[in-house]
């Protein structure tokens, strides 16, 4: 356990000492969460950091291949959260998940293109409940992420920001690919070709490395633009919140050369599990989008080498989004409001990136899909440079700002805050982590437990056409790898039945299909 002496903690500590006095009969005034976590009693700013299709690979969750310092130093400073689980591998009913503090489950987002206020028109997102406490709200990039030619998202949600989103002036193809990608857009229309949903339009090559500054591709002139509004802060008093949406390493893998030179694709390890898990059902895995980009060889064609020059592209990109984060985080001090803010860094859900064979992909249920990075560091927080192995979901993001900023929870709110995990890592949080995903017009559901990963597929009249049973304790050496679904082996019956009950109660399935994967 962490020893401090910061006002929030001292707080913490206080609220669970009235707690104890109060069931032994005693009288205890009842005390806040508090404004006073920067010790001035001013409510915290929140910069909330996130980037696109990020696995935990980077150097402070042990990767000794990719290059990561701004992240790795920033860790130093932070909660390392190696358990941490998204509601749905899928960008944008992940973020809806997040940022409405509301399960798929429960809106039946579990797809593309479809807003959370389109199902809850008043619902209170998490930055609008910021906004409503009196802090200035803003964001640049992929936050909501609804669904546009833009590949970003050109719609967001109104209600949430104090000015409108800003998104990047720059294309996201990047300077190589996006003159192919108008010509084929231009020869597609000549042919009479209709884009009714996002996925039609036409895509140029998986990947850019041309040789230019950080700012003439997206996530640098998103950088840029945090660091003008930053800038704009210092010397304000009203407290702020501020979204960072960074697309990579999200396809296309678009990054400035420099970032490429960091890695030698000869060097580069592939994955060494590529089958599919023994016994899954066939729709529990697939090969991937990359085959939806322009010149792509057939998957069963593609080579190694083609391989690790992907896998190049990859961590270039998360080396490019790192040198962006360092940016920001710069600017933050330099605004003189690096004390008074709390700071998330996150992935918005993992990637397959070879694993069970499947490349650029992260629509499944299995750990790699659904586990990703997140950091947090909090003004006066003593347990900075430490880790917690709790599970934790993304949907308890919103009670936790709330607790950390003094502010009152909305009653819609599905997640639990982890507050206490920022005074003591080890404390007590959650005993399972949930999320699901619809494939094949089958929707999946499925529960994370301490040594188990248990999924139950059912199709649209609610009958059970598949279920998913992973033993964390024997897989261990894989990992977090999945490799063997144990469901049909007799010795597990008792455990099958208990985790169907735990995960029928956490997330009752829902016959419903209001938004399906193509």
């Amino acid at each position: 356990m962490c020893t401090d002496t910061a006002p929030w903690f001292r707080v913490y500590r206080r609220t669970i000492l009235q707690i104890i006095l109060f069931s032994i009969g005693l009288s205890v005034v009842q005390m806040r969460p508090s404004e006073v976590l920067a010790g001035n009693g001013r409510r915290p700013n929140i910069l909330w950091i996130m980037s696109d299709d990020l696995r935990p690979q980077l150097g402070c969750y042990g990767d000794s291949v990719v290059k990561t310092p701004h992240l790795d130093a920033f860790a130093k400073r932070s909660l390392r959260f190696e358990r941490a689980y998204v509601q749905c591998a899928i960008c944008s009913p992940s973020r809806n998940s997040m940022l409405s503090g509301v399960r798929p489950n429960t809106t039946g987002l579990r797809g593309f293109g479809v807003r959370v206020r389109a199902v809850m028109p008043d619902i209170v997102t998490l930055p609008q409940h910021f906004k409503q406490n009196g802090h200035h709200t803003r964001a640049f990039g992929k936050i909501f992420h609804i669904y546009a030619e833009s590949m970003l998202g050109s719609e967001d949600d109104p209600q949430s920001w104090s000015e409108p989103l800003q998104l990047p002036t720059v294309p996201v193809w990047g300077p190589q690919q996006n003159a192919l990608r108008e010509q084929l857009i231009s020869e597609a229309r000549a042919q009479g070709k209709q884009f009714k949903h996002p996925h039609d339009w036409p895509r140029a090559e998986t990947w850019d490395d041309s040789d230019v500054p950080d700012d003439q591709m997206q996530d640098g002139n998103t950088a840029s633009m945090a660091e003008t509004f930053l800038r704009s802060r210092a010397g304000m008093d009203q407290p702020f919140f501020l979204a960072v949406g960074f697309l990579r390493p999200h396809l296309p893998f678009n990054a400035p050369r420099k970032y490429w030179d960091l890695y030698d694709p000869d060097s580069l390890s592939l994955p060494t599990f590529r089958q599919r898990p023994k016994a899954a059902p066939p729709w529990a895995v697939t090969q991937g989008i990359v085959k939806n980009y322009y010149n792509m060889p057939l998957f069963e064609s593609i080579d190694e080498a083609f391989l690790r020059r992907y896998f190049q592209a990859y961590l270039a990109c998360i080396s490019y989004v790192d040198a962006c984060v360092g940016r920001v985080l710069t600017a933050l001090e330099a605004s003189g409001h690096g004390d008074d803010t709390i700071v998330l860094f996150m992935g918005d859900h993992g990637y397959q990136m070879g694993e069970y064979d499947s490349w650029g992909h992260k629509h499944s249920n299995f750990e790699v899909s659904t586990r990703a990075p997140l950091l947090i560091s909090a003004p006066g927080m003593k347990c900075a440079g430490t880790a917690t192995r709790q599970l934790t979901e993304f949907l308890d993001l919103y009670p936790t700002l709330c607790d950390l900023a003094g502010l009152t929870s909305p009653d819609h709110l599905e997640g639990k805050s982890f507050a206490p995990l920022l005074i003591d890592p080890t404390a007590s949080h959650r005993d399972a982590a949930c999320n699901e995903m619809v494939r094949a017009k089958r929707i999946g559901r499925s529960i994370r437990t301490e040594d188990f990963r248990y999924t139950e597929w059912r199709d649209r009249r609610g009958h059970l056409v598949a279920r998913e049973l992973y033993d964390h304790r024997n897989d261990r050496k894989s990992g977090y790898l999945e490799t063997v679904n144990v469901e049909g082996q007799e010795e597990f019956v008792e455990t099958i039945a208990r985790l169907s009950n735990r995960l029928g109660k956490l997330v009752p399935h829902q016959k419903k299909l209001p938004t399906l994967d193509k």
